[in-house]
């Protein structure tokens, strides 16, 4: 196999070292057994997990150059089993928050919800019929802070009430962040978000349309979150949710946003459909099948392997 050009999706030599520490402290602790999964360099698995989001194609139609899907998915399940991702997401929305001048931790979130079509692997005892929306498949509830950045997700069935999602957020809230102290909420939101964030110490305050808007306007200090969605979604694995498991679906969107932040902490910006093609790179990136390997490309890892 040839040397291939990366992909627009793939980490460069910067991002990767902002999550390479966590991923070398995992495989320390989880040294290679016999067997192929062993043999493939962390960068490309993590290369694969965010190509699949971004594009959004299946696990089994992986290009041939990235680790064969088998291995990804392995990878995938298991960071997203132990709680891996979610460090890596967790630790660079700390880098971010501290690149804004903010704390560590937030005092404010914004919880929403949003409903998704689910493909037809997904177990009828995990989707439901969105009352308001008449959409079927499962809803999406996350909490951000003031600057977009999520704090914690929820999937459940499209039938959940948002009530029930917004509380199970708050409840992830007050474990993750207790510094948060106040949450931005829709009016469609009831007395019953209310109690529970007064009960975790957290002041719910619903924020209103403005008098006198018509049609589509912005809601005050909430439109962040509505933003997060509309980032995310330029992920096409979240144009619907085509996992199994909603676990598998918290994963996707940890991921997609951890790839958001890398580019933020870096100054890069992500294309997307509408840009024109990008020029090749003069410089490339290099690749390896083990940490202590670089500068072999995709075609000589595949040798090796």
């Amino acid at each position: 196999m040839g040397e291939g050009a990366p992909y627009l999706s793939d980490l460069s030599d910067e991002t990767w070292e902002l999550i390479r520490p966590i991923i070398a402290a995992w495989k320390g602790r989880h040294p290679s057994v016999s067997g192929h999964k062993g043999s493939y360099a962390m960068r490309e698995i993590v290369n694969a997990i965010l190509y699949h989001a971004r594009t959004g194609c299946q696990w089994r139609y992986l290009p041939h150059d990235l680790p064969p899907y088998g291995a990804v998915y392995y990878y995938f399940a298991k960071w997203c089993d132990d709680g891996t991702a979610e460090t890596i997401h967790d630790l660079l929305r700390w880098q971010v928050r501290e690149m804004r001048r903010r704390r560590e931790d937030p005092t404010t979130v914004v919880p929403d919800t949003q409903t998704a079509r689910a493909s037809v692997n997904a177990p009828k005892e995990t989707t439901g019929l969105d009352p308001g929306k008449k959409s079927p498949g499962r809803k999406r509830g996350i909490a951000t802070d003031v600057l977009g950045l999520i704090i914690a997700v929820v999937v459940t069935a499209a039938n959940v009430h948002d009530n029930a999602i917004c509380i199970a957020l708050l409840d992830k809230v007050a474990t993750s962040a207790p510094t948060v102290t106040k949450a931005w909420t829709d009016a469609g939101f009831k007395n019953a978000v209310v109690e529970h964030g007064a009960r975790l110490g957290i002041d719910v305050e619903t924020v209103r349309r403005q008098p006198g808007a018509h049609g589509f306007a912005p809601e005050p200090k909430r439109w962040v979150v509505e933003q997060t969605f509309g980032t995310l979604m330029l992920h096409r694995r979240l144009a619907r949710d085509y996992e199994t498991k909603p676990a598998s679906s918290v994963a996707v969107i940890r991921w997609s946003m951890t790839d958001v932040m890398l580019r933020r902490l870096t100054r890069t910006s992500s294309p997307t459909w509408c840009h024109p093609p990008a020029r090749q790179s003069a410089h490339g990136r290099s690749r390896s099948v083990d940490e202590g390997t670089p500068g072999q490309d995709r075609g000589q890892a595949a040798a090796g392997r």
